[in-house]
């Protein structure tokens, strides 16, 4: 088993723009100057190029195109509906915008089951809708898998309950805690202020108010990584704790990471990650502005087994 994916899931978007429905908890989003059907051909620029960088890298891509009715405007970002697990397990999640629960597609799990994924058993989750309980994938949840632990920054899109059920499902330990930006304004997903990779971390510790709580997230990311990446505000905001650490092919280390994240980083910043890895840089300032999220958001990593 590994911890780190070398297939992903993308979804090419067909209505990508401002979300307007994600916007009152997303302080990562700004509204855009320019027309829906620009935003759209920019970010179908921006997607094509990711995917083009990653498979250049050695990465599967199993890119899925988005349907255009209904409108889901952050249908790039499935990583917040849909997890995909070592034992054949596909977990989809509860998520608080009703315009983020169309982006919810069976079809999606049918089509990988016909490329030859093995999906043994699908938790739907969906139901804790109606109570209010929400919890948006790997967006909410950091998931250390190699020693099974979920760091977790607790927020109205991240429900303490929800991440104990799934931390029991599949035995992980849950690090929470409580993160807000320079504004106090809550962290809307953990995946925006930290990442984790084979033998660093990055994190924005400025972001956790609680003494108690920061320490316990350094302790155990420290016991578990030798190399520690912290980030500022500033460099949050331009999405530098939005990272991904995968394997290629050859299971060599790729760290994906946008080109404003890259360029927030100090040199000896940068100079760890990539002794750590080959990096993948892509461009993609409009679907980071319009969407609120960045290249990790956009990638949901497939650990599902596969037919030879």
């Amino acid at each position: 088993m590994t911890a780190f994916a070398s297939r992903i899931l993308m979804i090419r978007p067909a209505c990508f723009g401002y979300n307007v429905q994600t916007s009152g908890s997303n302080v990562f989003q700004k509204r855009p100057a320019m027309a829906n059907s620009e935003i759209q051909k920019h970010a179908l620029r921006e997607f094509d190029r990711m995917v083009e960088l990653l498979q250049q890298a050695g990465i599967v891509v199993e890119v899925i195109q988005d349907t255009p009715e209904p409108c889901k405007p952050d249908a790039v970002f499935p990583n917040n509906w849909i997890s995909f697990h070592e034992q054949g397990e596909v977990v989809i999640y509860p998520m608080m915008a009703p315009n983020r629960r169309l982006e919810k597609r069976k079809d999606i799990v049918d089509h990988l089951q016909q490329k030859g994924y093995q999906v043994t058993k699908l938790l739907d989750l969906s139901a804790y809708e109606d109570e209010g309980k929400y919890l948006e994938g790997t967006g909410s949840m950091v998931l250390d898998r190699t020693n099974k632990l979920i760091y977790a920054c607790l927020s109205d899109r991240t429900h303490a309950d929800l991440l104990k059920l799934v931390a029991d499902a599949f035995q992980y330990q849950v690090i929470a805690f409580h993160a807000v930006d320079e504004r106090n304004h809550p962290i809307y997903h953990t995946n925006v202020m930290m990442a984790i990779g084979q033998n660093f971390s990055v994190i924005c510790t400025q972001a956790i108010p609680d003494q108690k709580e920061k320490k316990q997230v350094l302790d155990t990311l420290l016991a578990h990584h030798s190399q520690l990446i912290e980030i500022s505000f500033a460099q949050m905001h331009a999405y530098a704790g939005n990272v991904l650490y995968l394997l290629n092919q050859t299971q060599d280390p790729v760290i994906v990471l946008s080109a404003s994240a890259y360029q927030s980083l100090q040199p000896s910043q940068r100079k760890i990650l990539e002794s750590q890895g080959h990096l993948v840089i892509p461009e993609i300032p409009v679907i980071e502005q319009t969407g609120g999220g960045s290249v990790r958001c956009m990638m949901a990593e497939i650990f599902l087994p596969i037919l030879p």
